[in-house]
């Protein structure tokens, strides 16, 4: 706990932890509405009938177990990646959405904007269903970069990294439903494979009182955007946005009630007393304006702004979209005689292993996490390359396709290793530290910028893939492609090795710290010695506010005695 004028670093702490994980886990809710979407539109662009509703006629396919209905590599790149697109802009108005609007109201706002896309996502003309992603994207953006600003402002620091990556959790399981929802679908040869099943009920164990449900894969998104808004509506404001709007008063009141203490106490007087001072310092060096974020100041904020942006840009480097997105018809495309289990396999491992990283954040640390993740999908992604082009490639012979069910078991296997790697690592991590390495005063900014990287490198991998990946076609749509197939897998590989480099190198060590202690420690410390310069902070009990006081204590000293030797002389 915080106590006196000048507080103990504790920062936001609570007499009940469960009371901190619910409130947490009402906004952490938001990350199910992108990773829903990822999950659904990876899972449909797989099936017949909504191939034969936006796809086009090939006769030549018809040998091919698809009824001849396929969608052109460039629409199929547009329809999975243009939710991307949305999300980017989505991303960088979340600064004025959350300095203007406040956090928690700029998620209920986004919610709206989100159902909006989903509702047209409902129509089968063309046009407005890429229409309803984009929109629907561009409130994804604004959910993913509010969520972790608003769960890293309101955790207790002692299990920020666990609430925060509560977010990528949500994102996990969101893709689970989806895949167990669209498998359950998946041989209807109607709209109700995709937009809506009618093969849902319940009743009590006599067999009466039966209630009908309608399930609309596509539309049961308006689920999730009502529990993230009604669940945000009975949530306080962030204290921190309170104080960087001058309202004290507010922002004791919403302090009183993360911390369960009245809002006069002692302790939430420190804490407000903390991130002031911290505040009142950042403005004081920054107008807090997009230019002071990559401005080479006492905070640094240039290297942090360039940190979030470019981790979140390597976050995708990993290839792990590449999965989510395309995973249904790149096992398909490997000889796998059911991908939609697989894929709902790959779901499985992501979500549980999401559960175990989440958990290792604050115990291992963010740093050492990242670099064992990099090492581990590196290692896996470059054992399923290889195994991919030496044996696990299907080939045609005069008695039908022949596949090597060892090898395919192999990148089965390897595949969901590298999940397990990136779900205990850059998944949930990265959202932790983009929550927190930003400064209260250009923390908006801050985020909006490196989540829109995320967003960036999102729709570029996601329209650039199918074009690495399938063949090339023929034929008055003919379309050509590098056909590299599970080569990309090398790529993916090449990168993570990009992401060992850029974590050793770029990212600090923060766990355990109060957000105005990870300001102490970038002004203080090199990346590399971090580490131990956050021991030192934790052993010597420092504050914003006591390394602030000294600071001004030893400058006003030090002008004492240039003046008096001023007049010695």
């Amino acid at each position: 706990m915080a106590g006196g004028a000048a507080g103990t670093g504790g920062g936001i702490e609570t007499s009940s932890l469960l009371w901190a994980i619910i409130m947490s886990a009402f906004a952490g809710f938001g990350g199910i509405l992108f990773g829903y979407d990822t999950g659904t539109i990876g899972g449909i662009i797989a099936m017949n009938d909504w191939l034969m509703t936006f796809g086009k006629f090939d006769s030549s396919l018809l040998d091919n177990g698809n009824n001849g209905w396929y969608i052109p590599t460039n629409d199929k790149s547009l329809v999975v990646s243009i939710l991307s697109a949305g999300t980017f802009f989505g991303a960088l108005l979340a600064f004025p959405m959350g300095d203007k609007v406040g956090r928690k109201w700029g998620l209920v706002a986004s919610c709206a904007v989100f159902s909006l896309g989903v509702g047209l996502q409902l129509d089968d003309k063309w046009p407005t269903f890429i229409v309803g992603r984009v929109i629907a994207g561009f409130g994804v953006g604004l959910v993913s970069c509010l969520v972790p600003m608003y769960q890293s402002e309101c955790a207790p620091k002692s299990i920020r990294g666990l609430i925060v990556g509560l977010y990528q959790l949500a994102i996990t399981i969101g893709a689970l439903l989806a895949a167990v929802v669209l498998n359950a679908t998946k041989n209807r040869q109607d709209h109700s494979a995709w937009r809506h099943c009618r093969s849902l009920f319940w009743g009590n164990r006599w067999g009466d009182n039966l209630v009908f449900i309608t399930l609309v894969p596509i539309a049961v998104q308006f689920v999730w955007a009502a529990v993230l808004s009604g669940g945000m509506i009975m949530l306080p404001e962030s204290p921190r946005y309170l104080l960087l709007k001058n309202r004290q008063a507010e922002a004791r009141r919403a302090l009183g009630r993360l911390m369960t203490l009245p809002h006069d106490s002692p302790e939430v007087e420190a804490e407000a007393l903390e991130i002031a001072t911290a505040l009142a310092v950042e403005l004081k060096a920054d107008a807090g304006s997009y230019i002071d974020c990559f401005r080479s100041t006492e905070n640094r904020n240039g290297f942090r702004t360039w940190t979030g942006i470019l981790m979140q840009g390597w976050q995708q480097l990993t290839g792990i979209n590449f999965i989510f997105y395309y995973g249904t018809t790149f096992f398909k495309q490997a000889g796998i005689s059911n991908p939609f289990i697989i894929q709902i396999i790959a779901d499985v491992v992501n979500t549980v292993m999401t559960i175990v990283g989440i958990q290792l954040i604050d115990r291992v640390g963010r740093r050492r996490l990242l670099l064992i993740g990099a090492i581990g999908m590196c290692l896996s992604e470059f054992i399923v390359a290889i195994v991919g082009v030496t044996v696990g490639t299907p080939h045609q012979t005069a008695a039908g396709l022949v596949v090597n069910i060892t090898a395919q078991r192999v990148l089965i296997a390897f595949t969901c290793i590298y999940i397990a790697f990136f779900a205990t690592s850059w998944g949930p991590v990265i959202w932790v530290l983009t929550g927190e390495i930003f400064p209260l005063g250009i923390r908006a900014k801050g985020m909006s910028l490196s989540v829109a990287s995320n967003w960036l490198w999102n729709f570029g991998i996601g329209y650039a893939t199918p074009y690495l990946v399938d063949q090339s076609t023929t034929g008055v749509n003919a379309v050509k492609a590098a056909n590299l197939g599970v080569k990309v897998f090398f790529i993916w590989g090449g990168t993570c090795v990009g992401c060992l480099i850029f974590t050793y190198f770029f990212i600090p060590e923060t766990k355990g710290l109060s957000l105005e202690q990870i300001d102490l420690l970038y002004r203080e410390s090199t990346i590399i010695g971090s580490n131990e310069y956050r021991k030192k902070i934790l052993a010597e009990n420092e504050t914003f506010v006591k390394t602030y006081v000294h600071e001004k204590e030893k400058v006003e000293e030090d002008q004492h005695h240039d003046d008096g030797s001023h007049e010695k002389v």
